[in-house]
C-alpha cells in the first residue's frame, strides 16, 4: 500500500514555532505577520523541498486536482518570481535545460530555474507577448498567471488592480494559446469579474474557481481556472 504523503501541520510533520522578540524593534503588526511567516508549515516546507516559495504549493495542489501540466507541454508563467511555479511547471512537464519548453517573466530579478527561460521584463510592456512567444518557440499549452498588484491596504482597490492584471492576463491567454490549452490566474474575492467570467466561459470548455489548501484561509485570494481553450475564432471580444 502507497503511503500518501503528510500535509504541512499533520501529526508525522514536526513544525517549529519561532517567536519574534516585542523588542526587535519591528512594528507590532510586521512583527506578527513575520512571526507567522516563520511558522507556516508551508514555509517550512519549502525549504526543505527546495522550492523558492510556499506558493509552489498552491500549483502543485491545483495541478494535482485538475491535472493540468503534463510531460512535454509548453507553459507559460506570468509574475513568475521569485520561480515557484517555474519549478513546479518545469518538474512536472520534463523540461529541461536542452530543450526548455517553460518561459517565465517578471520585472523583479530572480534567480534561474532549471527547465525554464526566464525573462526580466515586465507583462504590461507592449513588446512582452511576442518576447513570449519567441522565447517559448510555438504556442503553449498552458498559461498561467500568479500575477498580484502590491497591496494598498484598500481591498476594493487591491481587488480591482489585481484583477486588471488578471484580464491582461486572459487576454493573453486567449490569444496564444493552443486549442485544448488552459489558462490558470490569481485574483481576488470581491465581484467586478462577471464580465471576465462570461468571456472565458465561452471561450473554454469549464470555468472554476478554485482556492487549493496552500491559500492561507484568511486571504481572499482566488484562482480562475478555465480549461480547454475552444480555440480561435470562438472569442467574442
Amino acid at each position: 500500500m502507497t503511503k500518501k504523503p503528510e500535509k504541512p501541520g499533520s501529526a508525522g510533520m514536526r513544525v517549529l514555532k519561532t517567536r519574534i522578540k516585542k523588542k526587535s524593534g519591528l512594528k507590532e503588526s510586521s512583527r506578527r505577520w513575520l512571526e507567522r511567516h516563520m511558522n507556516d508549515p508551508y514555509v517550512q516546507r519549502s525549504k526543505a523541498d527546495g522550492y523558492r516559495s510556499r506558493a509552489a504549493y498552491k500549483l502543485t495542489e491545483i495541478d494535482d486536482k485538475h491535472h493540468l501540466l503534463k510531460p512535454g507541454m509548453k507553459v507559460i508563467d506570468l509574475g513568475a518570481a521569485p520561480g515557484g511555479w517555474c519549478q513546479v511547471a518545469a518538474a512536472r512537464t520534463k523540461s529541461t535545460a536542452e530543450n526548455p519548453h517553460v518561459v517565465g517573466i517578471d520585472y523583479l530579478e530572480m534567480d534561474a530555474v532549471p527547465g525554464a527561460v526566464i525573462l526580466q521584463l515586465d507583462f504590461l510592456d507592449p513588446d512582452a507577448p511576442q518576447k513570449l512567444s519567441e522565447a517559448l518557440g510555438g504556442q503553449p499549452d498552458v498559461v498561467l498567471s500568479d500575477m498580484a498588484a502590491p497591496t494598498t491596504g484598500h481591498r476594493r482597490t487591491d481587488h480591482l488592480r489585481t484583477m486588471h492584471l488578471c484580464e491582461v492576463a486572459a487576454d493573453f491567454a486567449l490569444q496564444v494559446l493552443k486549442p485544448g490549452g488552459h489558462f490558470l490566474a490569481k485574483t481576488f474575492q470581491g465581484g467586478a469579474e462577471n464580465e471576465l467570467l462570461s468571456r472565458l466561459k465561452q471561450n473554454f470548455r469549464s470555468v472554476h474557481h478554485v482556492k487549493p489548501p496552500a491559500s492561507r484561509d484568511e486571504s481572499v485570494e482566488l484562482y480562475l481556472l478555465a480549461k480547454e481553450f475552444k480555440g480561435p475564432g470562438t472569442s467574442s471580444f
